[in-house]
Formats: C-alpha cells, structure tokens, sequence
C-alpha cells in the first residue's frame, strides 16, 4: 500500500471520532500547506453522518483551509529562499517529499500570476489543482498578500460549501456522484469562466 494511501484510509479514520470536526479543522489547514490529502475526503463522510451540520462543516473547511493558505504564504515568503534564485534546505525537502511540487510546476507558476492574478488563485483553490503548491509559490514570488486572500477565501468557500450543501440536500446519492463527477465538474466551471471574463475583455 502506498504511502498516500495509507495516508488518505487514517484521514477517514476521523470520520466516526467525536474529535472529527476537529481533525477536519487541522487538515483544511494542514492541506493548504503541505498535506496531500484534500479535507473533502473528510468533509463528505462527516456531512453524511450529521446532515444537519453540513454546512458547520463546509464553513470548518473554509476557514481553516485560508488559515492554512496565509501559513503556506509564510513560507513561500520567509523560508522559502535562502538568497534570491537558492531554495532554503527546507524548500528543497517540500520538492524531494511532497506530492504536488515539481521544479517545472513551480517555475511556471510565475508567468500564470502575472498573466491572471486572482483568476489563477481562484482556479487553484476550487479545482483539483495543488492549492498548497499555489500557497506557497504566492508568498515566494510575492503576490499581492490582499488579492491572494481574497481570492483564496472566494475559491475555497466555494468549492467547500458546495460540497456541503450537495450532501445536506441529497445525502447518500450524491455521494458517488461527487467521488466520480465532482472534480471534473470544478474544472468545467472555471473553464467556462476564465472564458467569460476573456470574452469581457476582447468585447470591451
């Protein structure tokens, strides 16, 4: 069994703990930073057992999911160079150990934010994109500390409460259809909004 697996089997684990909202709270956070897990993986199953807070759950995500998102900007901004154009040590062990961070995805990162600004941070924060690899790269290069907030809180609501209120409205049906559908779905939406806004800009 691969170490992501197990991984991913111990956040499930949670699910039927008292202190599961808790553990939902510390890997949001924990995801946006450096965990590989994505807290929906919990998210869904502890909707499940308590509909009724759903949506207490989807606003747990939410939260701690920015707070990891301005630690994952610490780091990019405090630890992450240890001269201009020299990865720390510590840099070095993100891109060696964590899934997501390649040397490529991370140079290419740069022209993304200066092309798109908050629409790159939206389209991370809502789609199966890395969102720590975004985090991170945003106080490297550092981005804009405001927009990136305000971007990552919009995204990441977002996607959170949508899955929240998909489970408190139809239960376990959904279920499989978030699994199989759910990540391709982010995807075509923010496709067709990055066209949109293109589409503003060549008409105006």
């Amino acid at each position: 069994m691969s170490f992501v697996r197990k991984i991913y089997e111990w956040v499930l684990s949670w699910a039927d703990k008292p202190s599961g909202p808790a553990a939902l709270g510390v890997m949001s956070m924990a995801e946006a930073s450096f965990f590989p897990i994505p807290p929906d993986v919990l998210l869904i199953p502890l909707a499940l057992g308590k509909r009724e807070k759903a949506l207490y759950f989807g606003l747990i995500c939410s939260v701690c999911s920015i707070l990891g998102a301005a630690l994952g900007y610490g780091i990019g901004l405090w630890v992450w160079w240890a001269e201009p154009n020299v990865f720390t040590s510590f840099a070095q062990f993100f891109f060696d150990h964590i899934p997501g961070f390649t040397y490529e995805s991370f140079e290419n990162i740069k022209s993304l934010y200066d092309e798109y600004n908050f629409m790159i941070i939206f389209t991370a924060g809502f789609t199966p994109i890395p969102f720590k690899l975004f985090t991170i790269s945003a106080g490297a290069f550092n981005i804009k500390f405001p927009m990136f907030i305000l971007a990552g809180t919009v995204s990441r609501s977002a996607r959170f409460f949508l899955v929240a209120f998909l489970i408190k409205t139809y239960g376990e049906p959904i279920r499989e259809f978030i699994d199989k559908y759910f990540n391709l779905l982010a995807i075509a939406f923010t496709v067709l909004l990055f066209g949109g806004f293109a589409l503003v800009k060549y008409i105006f």
